[in-house]
């Protein structure tokens, strides 16, 4: 489960007999705080690549925007490739099952 802010505007594409499929990125971020004998420990923001499909995508790519919040549940996917030097990258994305939109509702007109 993770609340945060939507990092980019969702990137949809229509794949497979036109299944949706979104991308975006989901800032959480672990408030700050101070420690007993006075050292503050900063805010922490994690980023965190998310992937969801069919209709979830579908919702995602009609009502949410860069910025919006959101509470999202789903599974960690990890993978590997080969990039084009021929290093090995590492990637973990979540793919999302549920999402609820945290943010206030946009008027019909409202583009941002």
């Amino acid at each position: 489960m993770l609340i945060g802010n939507v990092g980019r505007d969702p990137e949809v594409k229509y794949v497979d007999k036109g299944v949706a499929c979104a991308r975006f990125s989901l800032a959480t971020t672990e408030r700050g705080y101070t420690l007993p004998n006075g050292i503050q420990v900063p805010d922490r923001t994690d980023w965190h690549e998310i992937l969801m499909w069919k209709r979830l995508a579908e919702v995602v790519e009609k009502y949410v925007r860069k910025g919006d919040k959101l509470y999202v549940e789903g599974r960690l996917r990890y993978s590997t490739y080969d990039d084009a030097s021929g290093k090995r990258r590492y990637v973990t994305e979540i793919w999302a099952d549920n999402m609820e939109m945290l943010s206030p509702k946009r008027k019909e007109n409202d583009n941002g």
